[in-house]
């Protein structure tokens, strides 16, 4: 297999006047771009850099991400996306890390790059002002350089992207993503849409592109196929809907807190969503409830997926053709394998049927009682660590042997990267997750999955939006809290909502605590940083 950004090339030499890339009205064709990556990567050469070298990414969702981005592989180089957001003291160690000699970014970013240079290998910085690229340094650097500049060749496992893991504990940990590893995901991700992805297809870009999911299954699954992407800088869920509806987009990507956004708009019931031939979430599990009411006001189904960084991204996906299982994650991708194992890597039952909910699994309080307790399974017996092998798994973590020899599991020639959530499996080969490993909550001996409150929560009227964390507790080492955005307005107390889940959840499950909360923490990427939320209760105990 060749160099990655042959598949754009494929496209310009098939449709080069079709649109690659439009932002805020203005379209540049495949012809168009394709000649501005060769700029950048000529940009690249001129300075002596190229096979290997590492290009740090630190921008929004602009035109110049994706000219950068395939301009650094075209030359040869290895992709570093950062979070725009990150201040100087969370680049020191992305750049450091990776030995990153070039950084493209916002020129008001500049200074954060400047404040850590010292400690890293960076030698030039190409500023760009964005909305177009005149004046700028970025412009200068590609009207220097050679828009014909040849593809540099790569072999499969040569690494192509650099993306870091968000660090929620310890430092972020670099993902090599080879060549072979995003080739095959983008083309997987493509084929998920309905006859796959088409030169008449309109893509909202949304999800940052410095997240593995904004990058593999929007931008590259797009430009691969000839289809049109429509970058936004950031989330706003009247701006999206307005470029859904005013550009008649056909495919929309997003996490759950995207969708909630979007149903608790004002005006949401005057949205006209029509155009979409497909909805895609990932990035965390999406409410039942959230789902069922963005698909009751505008008839478009929510396809759930999920994937991590490190397997470039997607491992499964509720297909259109293949069925949907709501609740579910979907069944594994053509060429992905998957299963649930118990802590000595042995599989664990499969059910009969998903999604599982409170009346059909017996709790360990409910099997005591008697009653129909040996019809049905307690969760904690069929549940166990999601582990995947294919050719989207990441080459390693760069430069950390253990950390790599805990990730990896070898059986029988395969090799099983292991994920970190909690699932189980049906007799159709769905999958579900129940949580992340480390957000389980202990509570008396009893095993809590936050997910699960959080289900039954978002059912109620009075709450927008919910997170559950466990938090000390004397008697039973941990409790159960949840942190509540009401609905504008809503009459609801704590007791109220207690005693909702008391009424629908076994005892121990409830939330003891209720904080009334106006916003709750989220990365960029919609996943709430319940660390904070722990934090937060933490300080608010210690100041008591």
């Amino acid at each position: 297999m060749a160099n990655l950004v042959t598949n754009v090339r494929s496209v310009v030499e098939d449709h080069p006047d079709e649109v690659a890339v439009s932002f805020r009205g203005r379209e540049t064709t495949y012809a168009e771009f394709w000649a501005r990556v060769g700029q950048f990567a000529a940009g690249l050469a001129d300075r002596g850099l190229g096979e290997g070298n590492r290009v740090g990414v630190y921008l929004p969702n602009l035109p110049q991400f994706v000219t950068a981005f395939h301009g650094t592989l075209r030359a040869g180089g290895v992709v570093v996306p950062m979070n725009p957001q990150y201040k100087s003291r969370e680049i020191r160690h992305l750049l450091s890390d990776s030995g990153a000699e070039v950084v493209v970014t916002l020129s008001d970013l500049v200074p954060f790059v400047e404040e850590v240079r010292e400690d890293t290998a960076v030698e030039h910085v190409v500023t760009v002002s964005e909305g177009a690229d005149a004046g700028t340094d970025f412009g200068a650097f590609l009207s220097e350089a050679d828009s014909e500049f040849e593809v540099v060749e790569r072999a499969d496992d040569d690494v192509a992207v650099q993306p870091y893991t968000s660090g929620t504990t310890g430092q972020p940990k670099g993902v090599q993503l080879t060549h072979r590893n995003l080739a095959s995901n983008a083309e997987v991700a493509a084929g998920l849409v309905p006859d796959s992805i088409r030169t008449d297809d309109k893509q909202l870009g949304v999800l940052p592109l410095f997240h593995i999911y904004g990058m593999t299954v929007v931008m590259n699954s797009t430009l691969f196929n000839g289809g049109a992407y429509y970058p936004l800088p950031e989330w706003d869920a009247q701006e999206a809907v307005s470029l859904v509806e005013g550009e008649q987009l056909t495919i929309m990507h997003g996490v759950p807190a995207m969708y909630n956004d979007v149903i608790n708009q004002p005006d949401a019931e005057s949205f006209d969503l029509s155009s979409l031939r497909l909805a895609g979430v990932g990035g965390s599990g999406i409410p039942i409830e959230v789902l069922r009411r963005f698909e009751e006001l505008f008839d478009v189904k929510i396809y759930e997926g999920y994937g991590l960084t490190e397997t470039s991204p997607v491992t499964h996906f509720n297909s259109p053709e293949a069925g949907r299982r709501v609740g579910s994650i979907g069944k594994p991708l053509p060429d992905v394998d998957a299963k649930i194992v118990d802590a000595d890597f042995e599989e664990r039952p499969r059910v009969e049927e998903g999604p599982l909910d409170e009346e059909s699994v017996a709790t360990s309080s409910q099997r005591n009682g008697g009653g129909e307790a040996a019809e049905v399974a307690d969760l904690d017996e069929i549940t166990g660590e999601l582990v995947v092998a294919g050719p989207n798994v990441m080459k390693g973590y760069a430069g950390l042997p253990d950390a790599n020899a805990e990730a990896f599991t070898e059986r029988d020639g395969t090799r099983w990267f292991h994920t970190g959530d909690i699932g189980y499996w049906d007799e159709d080969d769905f999958f579900y997750v129940v949580d992340r490993m480390k957000h389980t909550i202990n509570t008396g001996g009893y095993n809590v999955y936050p997910r699960e409150v959080e289900e039954l929560l978002f059912e109620h009227e009075a709450v927008a939006d919910v997170a559950v964390v466990g938090i000390p507790d004397e008697r039973r080492g941990e409790t159960v809290k949840a942190f509540v955005m009401p609905v504008p307005d809503a009459d609801v107390t704590a007791d109220e909502l207690r005693q909702f889940c008391l009424d629908n959840l076994a005892e121990y499950k409830h939330p003891r605590e209720v904080e009334f909360v106006e916003e709750l923490p989220r990365t960029t990427t919609g996943k709430v940083q319940k660390f904070e939320l722990q934090e937060r209760d933490q300080k608010s105990e210690g100041a008591e």
